[in-house]
């Protein structure tokens, strides 16, 4: 794919490019771009679409779960006839509906730890959708190590969470975070979710990764969480853990 827009794509993404800071470069970045996407469920399906949608160039599906009946709640890019598929091929499917152009490269498998540092290493930003604190701090600690943007999002019951690492910033990490909950690892599965719940908190992650592939001001250093009941989003500021071991030891001098 090219790195600049030609006449069609122009007309395509025009209403982006109107924007004030946006404009054309913001567009040639986001069509160079190449992100990847750890899990499509919940968060991962509202998420890829928006960023094929928005003219993302290259995304990376990485799940090995397979569609089923309980998914379709909450899951919007699969329907009835996709049960039984690989989520990832049948997101690749429809996510190409959406927009042809967008190069999609769908795993379905889940990587060791250092095929997922060797994924994470190729992409620029990582969407962390998966549904489980021990990938979650795996994802994070990898990214650290290897400065790439996490964006980080979890959903239960009827409450969200939003979170962003950027290395190039003096900023606590998702270990620093996840180290204030002590060893909670609710799932959908036991607690339940409220489908629209993962739409907004999968929507917000795409928007945390449009900008911050196309050099717009992302806020860090904090905790955003979404109150479903009352539709209220509630901010707050993060320090790094002094004893993480994650963003703590790695900016410390051998």
């Amino acid at each position: 794919m090219s790195d600049t827009l030609n006449h069609q794509q122009a007309l395509r993404y025009n209403r982006q490019v109107l924007l004030p800071g946006f404009d054309l470069e913001g567009q040639e970045k986001l069509l160079c771009a190449n992100v990847l996407i750890m899990g499509m469920g919940g968060l991962g399906n509202p998420a890829a679409q928006y960023l094929a949608a928005s003219g993302v160039g290259h995304l990376t599906l990485c799940d090995d779960d397979k569609v089923e009946l309980s998914n379709l709640h909450r899951q919007i890019l699969f329907a009835e006839g996709d049960i039984g598929q690989q989520k990832v091929q049948a997101a690749s499917t429809r996510l190409h509906a959406i927009n042809s152009e967008c190069r999609i490269t769908s795993l379905a498998t889940r990587p060791d730890e250092k095929q997922l540092s060797e994924l994470i290493s190729q992409h620029q930003v990582i969407l962390d959708c998966t549904d489980n604190l021990a990938s979650r701090n795996l994802i994070n600690r990898l990214c650290v190590q290897l400065q790439k943007p996490l964006v980080s999002g979890a959903a239960i019951r009827m409450e969200g969470q939003l979170f962003c690492y950027q290395p190039h910033l003096d900023c606590p990490c998702y270990q620093c975070l996840s180290s204030l909950f002590g060893e909670q690892n609710l799932s959908c599965v036991e607690s339940g979710i409220l489908s629209p719940v993962v739409g907004v908190i999968g929507v917000m992650q795409a928007l945390m990764a449009v900008k911050l592939l196309a050099g717009l001001p992302v806020q860090t250093a904090q905790l955003q969480q979404f109150d479903a009941r009352t539709g209220q989003w509630h901010t707050f500021k993060l320090s790094r853990h002094p004893d993480c071991p994650v963003c703590v030891r790695s900016s410390q001098p051998f």
